[in-house]
């Protein structure tokens, strides 16, 4: 069998391993504030999130395109396919072992900065399309701010208009609503963390030749959207005790606002065509509602924790792709 085809073959594979092991390590992060608030028990929960992943994925790809392209050009990168493979090995190693310790990293990051590690250790640095690249750094550093500022107003908002209301009421009527915003949230996750899969499988058939453009073949859309969906039934309750009681003490009331604010951050970045973490955007709106309720009711302890995993998550993924490059670069 051709050398090409089977590194092709190879990076689907991974690929979709990829999308699966994201379906359980991020997408813990949609529904964790509507297990932590007992909206709804983690089995239905991971039932409610791996429909609504699957439906988001299969509804956009713009991200896909954004992945294809807006980091290197697969149309001219050199070695591309051991470039992908060892870029999709690197991201896999880093989301299993944060996975396993139960910290809340962004397998977006990982991949973003897998990708370029392996690209660069390929080609030097002029391998990098650096427009394209800044503006996903860009769009990665500013959303979780967004999200912490959006879900301060929000829930500053919840606080002035239900200050009347009897508190075991509203919080009983919010526990009920929790469960469509965690649906939202779910659909949301899907519309952006699947297109990544999606957008690597389409950057191998480019570079194998196997595509002439962009586009993302259906086969590859619905086969992402299957694999993150099974993924999410799997679960996750490592990552949904970290970011579901770890960061703050989660009443209805705080999880609606926080993930009505996650949605709307995601859905706004999925329009745009931009990847974001879904991972940093929850996290920060359940510490932006936090804040707002109670400064000191955050446990900026974890924060801490996820914002130093957070920022050491490019480097190192980038390092980790480069020696997987130099490793697989003896084979093929």
């Amino acid at each position: 069998m051709d050398g090409l085809l089977i590194l092709t073959a190879l990076i689907v594979i991974c690929a979709l391993a990829f999308d699966f092991i994201n379906g359980f390590h991020d997408t813990a992060n949609a529904i964790a504030t509507s297990v932590s608030t007992k909206a709804l028990r983690p089995r239905q929960a991971i039932i409610l999130a791996a429909i609504m992943n699957f439906v988001g994925a299969m509804t956009f790809t713009g991200v896909a395109k954004a992945i294809t392209k807006d980091i290197v050009d697969p149309f001219t990168l050199e070695n591309g396919s051991v470039v992908i493979l060892a870029a999709l090995l690197a991201a896999i190693f880093w989301n299993l072992l944060t996975w396993y310790y139960g910290i809340p990293s962004s397998s977006s990051h990982a991949i973003i900065g897998s990708i370029a590690g392996a690209a660069i250790a390929a080609a030097g640095f002029n391998a990098l399309n650096y427009s394209g690249f800044l503006k996903i750094l860009q769009a990665l550093i500013i959303s979780p701010i967004l999200a912490f500022v959006a879900g301060y107003i929000v829930y500053s908002i919840f606080k002035v208009v239900f200050k009347e209301n009897n508190l075991a009421k509203t919080n009983k009527g919010f526990r009920i609503f929790q469960i469509f915003t965690a649906a939202l949230q779910a659909y949301s996750h899907g519309t952006n963390d699947a297109q990544k899969a999606m957008g690597i499988i389409t950057m191998a058939l480019i570079a194998a030749g196997q595509l002439s453009t962009d586009d993302v073949p259906f086969w590859v859309q619905f086969s992402c959207a299957l694999a993150m969906g099974l993924g999410t039934s799997v679960g996750g309750w490592k990552i949904i005790k970290t970011v579901g009681g770890n960061i703050m003490k989660i009443r209805p009331v705080n999880g609606v606002a926080a993930d009505l604010t996650g949605a709307l951050i995601i859905f706004g970045a999925t329009y745009i065509h931009l990847p974001v973490s879904t991972t940093h955007v929850i996290s920060s709106s359940i510490m932006g509602v936090g804040a707002s309720h109670r400064l000191k009711g955050v446990k900026w302890g974890t924060a801490q924790r996820m914002l130093i995993t957070w920022v050491i998550t490019l480097p190192i993924s980038a390092t980790v792709a480069g020696i997987f490059y130099y490793i697989l670069n003896l084979f093929f």
